[in-house]
């Protein structure tokens, strides 16, 4: 296996074309098949599937790939750290649930690391997304929570994918709702009197299982349901039909702004936020630096 090899296994799956995967890379289209199947024959996997319009990863593609591109990641370090090059592209990647204060420590992050360039992104995600994406090492960390509910569920699922998970906080029931919600007023808010609002979650596509579920509240247990895939989407709603969500009640104002306020909610249950990675892994510094400003902005609220 070669580092060629993996560079054009990446560029081939960037642009699910052989030829147009050549010539990005400068190369025959001979060339990058010859290599990729080389790749495919020392490897003894089948890593993409061959259609008239293109290739598509196959899942063990999906797996390969992941670890194919921290080897490049790595290997571009090491050339541009002893090649002694002025600007280096620092490259990092988490995967969340629709956290505001997750989003707030990318945010910090990015300011500590400005550099002339870098390559960073933020995907707010479904669950089963976060936890694919860390497992074939797409992202370096995921953000999400577990709960009574969920946990034993989660932490097999963990297990089978060879990730750990790291508890960073511990947050009590709160519901988010608009500042003019007609409960805005009250200290704490129980079931009873949100029974007649909109309860909105987020969607989780076809694995809308309880388990994979952003709130610990089950929907078939609420009158009035409304799923959602982004959060901006969530809030309009939240004050446009005075709906509500059940979260952990830390909220960036610096980010939402003061429309959206967070309410004790009368519940014994705990929301246990923290990170998955993939076991054995050494995060880099810009994983380390991430969750130092994560803890830094739950902290502070």
């Amino acid at each position: 296996m070669t580092l060629q090899q993996l560079r054009y296994l990446i560029a081939v799956a960037e642009t699910g074309n052989i030829t147009q995967a050549a010539e990005h890379l400068f190369v025959s289209q001979p060339s990058v098949t010859a290599a990729i199947r080389e790749l495919e024959k020392e490897m003894n996997l089948t890593l993409f599937l061959r259609q008239n319009k293109g290739v598509t990863l196959t899942p063990d593609g999906e797996r390969f790939l992941g670890y194919a591109r921290k080897v490049i990641d790595e290997a571009d370090e090491l050339e541009d750290t002893f090649k002694g090059l002025k600007e280096q592209k620092p490259h990092f990647t988490v995967s969340c649930q629709h956290y505001s204060f997750a989003v707030n420590a990318f945010v910090q992050l990015i300011r500590e690391f400005d550099a002339p360039q870098y390559d960073f992104t933020i995907r707010e995600e479904q669950t089963h997304e976060i936890i694919e994406d860390v497992a074939n090492m797409k992202s370096e960390l995921g953000i999400l929570y577990l709960s009574y509910a969920n946990e034993k569920i989660l932490r097999k699922i963990f297990a089978a994918h060879s990730l750990t998970f790291t508890e960073l906080f511990t947050a009590k029931p709160h519901v988010f709702i608009s500042a003019q919600h007609p409960l805005a007023e009250k200290e704490v808010i129980t079931l009873r009197d949100l029974k007649n609002y909109p309860y909105l979650t987020y969607e989780q596509g076809v694995y809308n299982s309880f388990y994979y579920q952003e709130e610990f509240l089950d929907a078939t247990d609420q009158k009035k349901n409304i799923r959602v895939q982004d959060r901006a989407t969530l809030f309009n709603l939240l004050i446009g039909l005075n709906g509500y969500t059940v979260c952990s009640g830390v909220i960036s104002h610096a980010l939402n702004g003061d429309n959206i306020i967070a309410k004790p909610l009368k519940m014994k249950e705990q929301m246990k936020i923290g990170c998955i990675m993939r076991k054995e892994t050494v995060l880099s510094r810009y994983g380390r630096v991430y969750l130092e400003h994560l803890q830094q902005i739950v902290g502070a609220m």
